[in-house]
């Protein structure tokens, strides 16, 4: 099955490409070789290379620099995602999609189901639901995967930052107050494989919206810890720092972040089979990644 993979230099697009299951001829495109926001570059493309399903792993993602560029984050979460969309549509093509918990305002207390009203604060979050709308609206054989706290070997991402901060600190502080579900970019590409390959041997999918996040729920104070914990423990780190844990409202950004980002993922679990990952399990193989072990 020939498979077209929008964001391939991004922290998921780079796993989807390392890890392309046997029966699947993958091109991978990254936004400097694909800008979705363009139609006529996405119709372009597609009608070249004739995929018979699409992944789009391609996003605007810098959420505090989305409230001073709302229009740049608008062309790619919402505009590119229509492109995309119509583009698929057109042609019969499937289409999973990456969506974000930030879609939610982060004021519940249980987990975010599938039901559940977004109401996202932030430009990067309303963007993505109106990618998420466009997509909907645009393209009948589509498949929405929200997902959170992304992290992995490849890109800035949270574990990353700590590394670099534990080598050169002591102590240091991380909010406390916000609740969610670190996701490995790994296990989001093997969700997403899992999901193509049901769709290559069956010809059909379940489509529509899903939640896939990993567990268990923690803060990211309780994420720092355990990142520095493993990081000692495999001598990344020469000591653990002491972490000590702030509220949000002692760590102000441009950005509202959701005090609960923590969703249900048990709709994914029954409709297809795939079960949330261990994120602490995920933190190690990609700690031992960036260590090269």
């Amino acid at each position: 099955m020939r498979v077209l993979i929008t964001g391939a230099h991004g922290q998921v697009g780079h796993e989807l490409m390392r890890l392309v299951p046997a029966g699947f001829e993958a091109t991978g495109m990254s936004s400097a070789e694909l800008d979705i926001a363009d139609a006529a570059q996405v119709s372009a493309v597609v009608d070249r290379l004739q995929p018979q399903l699409i992944i789009n792993a391609a996003a605007y993602t810098a959420v505090d620099k989305a409230e001073s560029e709302p229009q740049l984050a608008y062309a790619v979460n919402r505009d590119g995602v229509a492109h995309l969309a119509s583009a698929a549509e057109a042609r019969a093509i499937g289409l999973l999609h990456l969506s974000t918990d930030y879609v939610f305002s982060g004021d519940a207390t249980t987990p975010y189901s599938e039901q559940d009203a977004p109401a996202p604060t932030g430009v990067y979050g309303a963007s993505k639901l109106a990618g998420e709308s466009a997509l909907v609206a645009g393209c009948s054989r589509y498949m929405i995967l929200r997902t959170s706290w992304v992290f992995g070997a490849h890109g800035n991402n949270f574990v990353k930052t700590m590394l670099r901060l534990g080598r050169e600190r002591d102590e240091l502080s991380v909010v406390a107050d916000q609740q969610g579900c670190p996701t490995s970019a790994a296990s989001i590409a093997r969700a997403l494989w899992t999901l193509a390959q049901q769709y290559r041997d069956s010809g059909a999918l379940q489509w529509g919206l899903y939640h896939y996040s990993g567990m268990p729920a923690c803060s990211w104070h309780g994420f720092a810890q355990e990142i520095f914990a493993q990081a000692h423990e495999l001598g990344i780190l020469p000591r653990v720092p002491v972490v000590h844990g702030i509220s949000t409202a002692q760590y102000p950004t441009p950005a509202k972040r959701p005090a609960w980002s923590v969703m249900d993922c048990s709709r994914l679990q029954q409709a297809q089979q795939i079960t949330p990952a261990d994120w602490r399990t995920e933190l190690r193989a990609v700690l031992l990644e960036l260590a090269g072990q």
